[in-house]
């Protein structure tokens, strides 16, 4: 094994969008910023939409081309009776047929009623009974409250509350879509809607953010059963792959990951603690900025107890290790659905810029880096890996050799694990002993069973004579055979060292 390890290492280039547009991006873009993902998907749905028009003509050609001909063949056929009827509804039947091909590759611009009610009329219109619940819910009720008081000052208040509004009712009835398409329509409407800010309030940007914030927290309260970890993805999938890599990797330690934490300070261990805290708190959140809160308040932790173990400012190649030595110690729960669920729905200017953003793209970084850890990551070999992965063994913590490393934690650490090994091993000679006495216990019986066979077999072999009380004689010469034959036994059951010597008189 080296004596020397190099860190987890992560350049500020490899968190940029790969595009070079100088965004942070994420692996839930593919690398890419949320403005050049928009860029992709926008280029390959116009590609898409091209092709399905021009598989529309040709099928709209097909069609005009099979009525003509048989358009033709019923004209040469002698005709009995006029068929201007039976014409008209056969051009009825195929203006129909063209039609509808045509209509079905356009995206319809329907939306469901609405009533308007008044400016700020909580009340929305019908909708299915799967969203009764949710609309009546303490927290969308909460959050409406709070975006009218929001709105109520401003003078476009009363428009932004019916765009939202009209927005969220209509994205009940699209929960069939995938999260893709449901993720593009909500960013769309943030981004039509900002714009319309920016033209509004011209030279505040904060002022638009705090409207985006607030549009962004009622929204998301409301559709926030519907569209996390909805059924038509594999994210649940994801969180069991990903929760149960992180228990197969429980046996991690803090020196493996080269984490620069002392967890023996009281100080930095309050910090670790409250940092696996506010990770763990990110899944009770709702609104995608709240959730973002959770993660950077775990990472202000993360550096507050690098800074106090080391006496110094923590730099990026200390915060990445100790991110993923948090994010395995805390295993949090639907961690790949809130990453998912952050990446679709929140507002992408905060992903984009910020400390929200540079935090959010580090955790997944490190998720990433949990998903694809292996032996030499942790400067460990392939076997070495793969049995502590099993559970086959343990890995053997080196003895420290400085003042610094010597701490209590660590040699209790070593002392627990000698016994361990010591139970191993009293516990492997204590099966062996098990196995000694069990087969102990079946000699005795097969040689139990070898003797009494021996002895039915001489009994078998000498059988006793019955004796005749009235062929006696006067000498008692008559109970000698018997005796004979009784000696005999004995001679063949003893062995021959103490065999006696019989003499026939």
């Amino acid at each position: 094994m080296m004596s020397q390890r190099r860190g987890i290492h992560l350049d500020q280039s490899e968190l940029l969008c790969k595009k070079g547009c100088g965004f942070y991006g994420n692996t839930g873009w593919q690398g890419l910023c949320s403005k050049c993902w928009r860029e992709e998907n926008q280029r390959e749905r116009q590609k898409q939409i091209q092709e399905d028009w021009a598989l529309a003509e040709r099928l709209q050609r097909e069609e005009e081309e099979a009525y003509a001909s048989r358009h033709q063949k019923a004209q040469s056929q002698p005709t009995i009776t006029p068929f201007s009827k039976f014409e008209e509804r056969k051009t009825k039947e195929k203006s129909s047929k063209v039609n509808t091909v045509t209509k079905f590759f356009i995206p319809s611009t329907k939306t469901p009623p609405k009533k308007d009610g008044g400016p700020f009329d909580t009340q929305s219109s019908p909708s299915p009974s799967s969203s009764a619940s949710q609309h009546s819910s303490v927290d969308s009720d909460h959050a409406t409250r709070e975006f009218i008081d929001f709105l109520k000052p401003l003078k476009s208040g009363r428009e932004i509350f019916k765009q939202c509004r009209a927005f969220t009712e209509s994205m009940v009835y699209k929960r069939d879509m995938g999260a893709d398409e449901l993720s593009e329509c909500v960013q769309d409407f943030y981004q039509n809607l900002s714009e319309r800010l920016q033209t509004q309030f011209k030279g505040s940007s904060d002022h638009v953010e705090s409207v985006m914030d607030e549009v962004e927290k009622y929204m998301m309260t409301r559709l926030y059963k519907e569209v996390f970890c909805p059924e038509t993805t594999d994210d649940e999938k994801k969180d069991l792959a990903i929760q149960k890599r992180i228990r197969a990797l429980h046996w991690v330690t803090i020196e493996m990951l080269c984490v620069p934490v002392d967890e023996e300070i009281p100080e930095a261990s309050d910090s670790v603690v409250k940092a696996i805290t506010n990770v763990i708190e990110m899944d009770s959140k709702r609104v995608p900025k709240d959730k973002l809160a959770c993660i950077t308040r775990c990472s202000k932790h993360i550096f507050n107890a690098i800074k106090v173990s080391k006496k110094e400012a923590a730099s990026a190649d200390d915060f990445l290790p100790t991110l993923i030595y948090i994010v395995l110690k805390a295993n949090p729960p639907r961690l790949q659905s809130n990453i998912q669920y952050i990446t679709r729905f929140c507002n992408p200017s905060r992903l984009m810029t910020g400390e929200d953003g540079y935090y959010f793209t580090n955790l997944c970084c490190a998720v990433a880096f949990i998903e694809k850890l292996d032996g030499q990551s942790l400067n460990l070999s392939s076997e070495e890996f793969e049995l502590y992965m099993s559970g086959q063994a343990s890995p053997h913590w080196p003895q420290a050799t400085g003042a610094s490393s010597c701490s209590p934690g660590s040699a209790a650490l070593t002392q627990v694990h000698k016994r361990l090994d010591l139970l191993t091993g009293l516990g492997e000679r204590q099966e062996r002993v098990m196995e000694k006495a069990r087969q102990l216990e079946s000699d005795l019986i097969d040689w139990t069973d070898e003797v009494e066979q021996k002895v039915h077999s001489v009994l078998e072999s000498f059988p006793p004579e019955t004796q005749n009380p009235t062929a006696t004689t006067a000498s008692g010469t008559s109970a000698a055979p018997s005796a004979i034959d009784s000696d005999n036994v004995e001679n063949e059951l003893l062995p021959p060292p103490l065999q006696p010597q019989v003499f026939a008189g």
